[in-house]
């Protein structure tokens, strides 16, 4: 199989530190590209019509795409359990959150290049994400603490796009417990092994 992926990006950084977590990196070819939204490479359209990324190439079934259903179908492939049956609607909330942390904020980023209403627009963005991430911090800090899950990969995936590119937004301020808690996650080895150059 081929994942086609970017390592800026947040959507593919999960289904890149599945792989790690689950012993999955050694079946599953990274294939790097490089597109903006205006000029989607020709290996990610040949995946994906939309021309975003991750994409998964299969080699039993047509590619499938977004972030969510390939590290579900991964976590099925290595039977790990990172979305548990007995907290399954927290886990896809939480990961639901990060996943639309990662669309406002990787849109801002868009909108600085591409809009011509940039500021207001991208402080609109800002609002929606510095909200989701004080409700992680104040609403979902049990179920962060708990075994590993997608739910904490995705926070974790999230939180770093916005150091990588919103650094002086400064997050952690006022989410002293979230901030604490990715600190440590981002040690993980699988985050290590991903995190953007």
């Amino acid at each position: 199989m081929k994942l086609i992926m970017s390592p800026p990006s947040p959507f593919a950084r999960k289904a890149r530190v599945l792989l790690r977590e689950t012993g999955l990196i050694d079946r599953v070819e990274e294939v790097q590209v490089s597109s903006t939204p205006l000029n989607s490479a020709q290996e990610i359209l040949v995946a994906n019509p939309l021309g975003k990324i991750p994409a998964l190439i299969r080699e039993d079934g047509p590619a499938i795409y977004d972030s969510r259903v390939i590290t579900r179908y991964l976590d099925d492939m290595a039977d790990s359990g990172l979305y548990p049956t007995t907290s399954l609607y927290e886990v896809l909330t939480l990961e639901a959150t990060a996943d639309e942390l990662m669309v406002v904020t990787v849109g801002m980023i868009y909108g600085e290049r591409y809009r011509e209403d940039a500021p207001d627009w991208t402080e609109a963005q800002w609002g929606k994400a510095a909200r989701a991430i004080a409700a992680i911090n104040s609403r979902w800090m049990s179920h962060l603490n708990g075994p590993l899950n997608m739910a904490q990969i995705a926070v974790s995936c999230a939180l770093s796009y916005v150091d990588l590119r919103h650094d002086a937004r400064n997050w952690r301020h006022g989410n002293e417990a979230l901030a604490n808690w990715q600190a440590e996650f981002e040690n993980r080895d699988s985050m290590q092994a991903t995190k953007p150059a």
